[in-house]
């Protein structure tokens, strides 16, 4: 479907597709349409129109998600329920997330049918209304200025969280990992982010001999350590995972598990680890 074929509206709607294969996010239900009709694409939706997303990619953002038995998958824009159901086959407790009545009912039958409607749930809901704290897993295909809307929102959720998007980035939070698919079926990239801690701040060591400071944009970290009456030591690699934080100083490998105001991990030098805690004194 050429998109100079398009009016601007249409060009900028057909771009919306939900990770599963739809993209009515807001949809008004086309005339005439039941449950039982197969979506149409480029079908009518609100703000948006419903274009199918390639299996393979919807293989491959699972595969990047590492999405397993333990996990909660929310998929944003979920349509016909295909990466819903697809979770579920994982072991993923799979939830979609739906505005359009229909294309719950759809999704709910196709669940039947594929033997899976007590592994997966399906929500008739504004995907910017919905609590997604439950979620270990964020799938979505949203045009890039809803992501820049739904960022601080995913941003809140407990780190750790992989989110992963068909096609569309994220503004300046830059991507963990980006796959493109190879040949490509249209709109074949998969971007994985990976919810950072918080870490920007000054922390001491309990005896108050040791203080940190670490910036933080996004995922990204730099720091400083300094000793009690000693010059500050620029951090080396540095690296923020979730809630895991590595690094270098003064001849040590830091490791640490972020929780709130506390960091809780090891200092490693030269083959002997000692415990290390860090508590937040200040932003």
């Amino acid at each position: 479907m050429p998109l100079v074929s398009r009016p601007r509206a249409a060009v900028a709607a057909l771009l919306v597709a939900a990770a599963t294969g739809a993209v009515v996010l807001y949809g008004a239900n086309p005339a005439g349409r039941t449950a039982q009709d197969p979506p149409a694409v480029g079908q009518d939706g609100k703000d948006v129109e419903w274009v199918p997303t390639a299996e393979a990619l919807i293989e491959t953002m699972l595969d990047m998600a590492e999405l397993g038995p333990d996990d909660v998958l929310m998929d944003l824009g979920s349509g016909d329920g295909r990466l819903v159901i697809e979770a579920a086959r994982r072991g993923a407790r799979a939830i979609g997330v739906e505005y359009d009545a229909e294309l719950v009912s759809l999704s709910r039958e196709r669940a039947a049918d594929a033997g899976m409607s007590g592994q997966v749930t399906f929500l008739q809901a504004d995907l910017f209304q919905i609590d997604l704290t439950e979620a270990t897993v964020i799938t979505l295909f949203l045009l890039p200025d809803l992501n820049l809307r739904l960022r601080p929102t995913l941003l809140d959720l407990a780190p750790g969280t992989r989110i992963v998007s068909n096609t569309w980035d994220m503004g300046d939070w830059t991507a963990d990992e980006t796959t493109q698919l190879d040949p490509c079926p249209g709109f074949c990239t998969a971007l994985l982010w990976i919810v950072p801690a918080r870490i920007a701040g000054i922390w001491t060591t309990e005896d108050g001999e040791d203080t940190f400071r670490f910036d933080q944009q996004f995922q990204v970290a730099t720091g400083t350590l300094r000793r009690q009456n000693g010059n500050p030591l620029t951090l080396d690699d540095v690296a923020l995972t979730g809630d895991v934080l590595t690094f270098r100083a003064g001849g040590a490998l830091y490791r640490g598990v972020a929780d709130g105001d506390t960091i809780t991990g090891t200092a490693t030098t030269g083959g002997r680890q000692a415990a290390w805690t860090v508590t937040r004194a200040g932003r």
